[in-house]
């Protein structure tokens, strides 16, 4: 049974044009598993199914895992619950993420209140199941096992804030996501000669653009291409893919040719990631792509 990695968002908090909120699946036969879910990630799903990838339509979502609490990862949360419902998934959203993840479901289910009790006892008659979640909050460890696959957190550092990253394990691969990290160990340990690594990073070359308390925070809380590189050696994926990618550029500046600037940059990354000696495989990751190997 074959696993595909499916990039639903690879963006940023920076409302860019050309790439949803963080969103991946992990696509194992006809289940899909759901890591983040940005802005747009019900959406990005049902592109994805209409390119061939029948386990991401979208009444099929059921299983999700959240890396962190920051709005980017999970403005989209209430469209996974609510969407999917409302194309009639039959069955509970199951949501695996750090401490919070109940405070946050439990509010959105009554923000939504009126809807509802519209679609349910008003003319639409939805089911009374596939908008319940069963939220629950994880520690480092096993958090999910099924016939399929087996899923770990591990704990990544991004500033003071709870977060994870997930190894998921199938029968013919092993994928490793980071979420938002600064550079650890613990991530190349966990990737270790793993299939593909997907890992968040950020263009070294423009971080000096930026104030000094900004640069200051980004390398503490995220992963600039140069210290990647040195993780990705040290793991040894036969596949290193980067997304989240921080560009440091204003998408008000120029925005007629920003498709130009970014391209320009994620050539600079991949450029700085090799200068800084990965010998392996890199590609940046775009939304809807596809990995098989």
């Amino acid at each position: 049974m074959q696993t595909k990695l499916v990039l639903l968002g690879t963006g940023t908090p920076n409302a860019c044009p050309n790439a949803s909120g963080p969103a991946s699946a992990v696509v194992v036969g006809d289940r899909a598993y759901l890591v983040d879910f940005g802005p747009g990630v019900v959406r990005q799903a049902s592109k994805a199914y209409y390119k061939g990838i029948d386990a991401l339509r979208p009444d099929l979502l059921t299983v999700a895992f959240c890396t962190h609490l920051h709005t980017d990862h999970t403005a989209g949360y209430a469209d996974l619950i609510f969407t999917p419902w409302v194309l009639e998934r039959a069955e509970p959203l199951k949501v695996f993420g750090p401490k919070g993840i109940k405070h946050m479901t439990e509010h959105l289910l009554m923000a939504y209140e009126v809807d509802i009790d519209f679609r349910i006892n008003g003319f639409e008659k939805a089911n009374e199941a596939g908008f319940q979640v069963q939220a629950t909050e994880i520690q480092s460890g096993v958090v999910y096992q099924d016939d399929r696959v087996m899923v770990e957190a591990f704990p990544v550092s991004h500033g003071t804030l709870e977060s994870y990253g997930y190894k998921f394990t199938t029968e013919d691969k092993v994928i490793v996501i980071s979420g938002d990290t600064a550079p650890l160990e613990i991530v190349a340990k966990k990737a270790k000669n793993c299939d593909i690594l997907l890992h968040e990073v950020e263009y070294t070359g423009g971080i000096a653009l930026r104030e000094p308390k900004w640069q200051k925070y980004h390398r503490e809380v995220h992963t600039l291409s140069v210290d990647l590189a040195q993780v990705a050696q040290k793991a040894q994926p036969k596949l290193l893919v980067t997304y989240h990618r921080i560009y440091h550029m204003n998408i008000q500046d120029n925005t007629k040719d920003l498709d130009t600037q970014m391209q320009r940059r994620c050539e600079a990354i991949l450029q700085e990631i090799w200068d800084a000696g990965y010998t392996g495989k890199v590609v940046n990751g775009q939304d809807l792509d596809i990995f098989e190997l």
